[in-house]
């Protein structure tokens, strides 16, 4: 079923109602720090009810209350989702558990990823197996959970966190540059088939963002006089400067993109 014209937004709606994510239902996989989070919090603080996802309950218990913190303002609310997106009966379940408690879903940001460098002669095959499992696989059976009540909404949005090492290499990191490629490749495969049922999926592909997991490259005064010659904007990502392009795409704004892949990179990608 696809959407009526009567949910288009008007081209003259106020931008608090055009980006408006009231009385919608998200699920943000990895968000218990990092862009992960960020994404949800500034979802909450538009007005979603959304659900964080990572591994360890009690690991969720401070970033859900990071994003309530957002949702108090906006008008949406906050919780936790604990489930290993690898276990597909879990991720099932989980999912399953959301639309029992709330009886929807409306947006599926798939943020989890792993790293592994490694040049070619290092890497073994189990090790790209294991990070296509995690990078590819796990999002595509959250995709193919999430778009049966969104088909039946006749309404969805799915979000997929690739990288701009999707399009672009580098040596010694094949097996990541492989599962982001073919992420973003799932994107444009489903933005065609779910379509036609009122779904858009699309993309962000992150650049260089100072989270968690990258503190020892932000610290390295080296990587930071590279990244000034490297990119338009010359410095480091924080990791709320995420949030509006999640917000973006799961609103009303975004309401004819559809497989997409938005570039949130300060000019990585298009600085030579």
């Amino acid at each position: 079923m696809s959407a009526t014209h009567s949910s288009y937004p008007s081209p003259c709606a106020r931008p608090d109602s055009l980006f408006s994510l009231q009385g919608r239902v998200a699920v943000v996989t990895g968000a218990s720090r990092g862009l992960g989070l960020a994404m949800a919090c500034g979802l909450a603080a538009h007005g979603a009810q959304v659900w964080l996802n990572g591994r360890d309950a009690a690991g969720l218990q401070a970033p859900v209350a990071q994003a309530q913190s957002a949702a108090d303002a906006g008008g949406g609310m906050a919780r936790a989702l604990p489930f290993d997106v690898t276990n597909e009966s879990a991720a099932s379940a989980a999912l399953q558990h959301v639309l029992a408690t709330e009886g929807r879903l409306d947006i599926l940001i798939n943020n989890v990823g792993q790293r592994r460098r490694q040049s070619l002669d290092a890497l073994p095959a189990q090790a790209l197996r294991d990070l296509l499992e995690a990078n590819l696989v796990s999002a595509w059976h959250l995709c193919r959970e999430a778009a049966v009540p969104m088909r039946a909404q006749g309404f969805g949005r799915i979000i997929n966190v690739t990288s701009i090492a999707g399009p672009i290499a580098r040596a010694g990191d094949a097996a990541y540059t492989t599962s982001k490629g073919a992420l973003e490749a799932l994107t444009r495969a489903l933005a065609a088939e779910l379509g036609p049922h009122g779904i858009n999926v699309n993309a962000i592909a992150p650049g260089y963002f100072a989270t968690e997991t990258n503190t020892a490259m932000a610290d390295d005064a080296a990587v930071g006089a590279w990244l000034r010659q490297r990119s338009s904007l010359g410095r480091w990502g924080q990791p709320e400067e995420i949030a509006g392009a999640a917000v973006y795409l799961a609103s009303a704004a975004a309401s004819f993109v559809t497989g997409q892949v938005l570039a949130v990179d300060g000019g990585y990608l298009a600085h030579f």
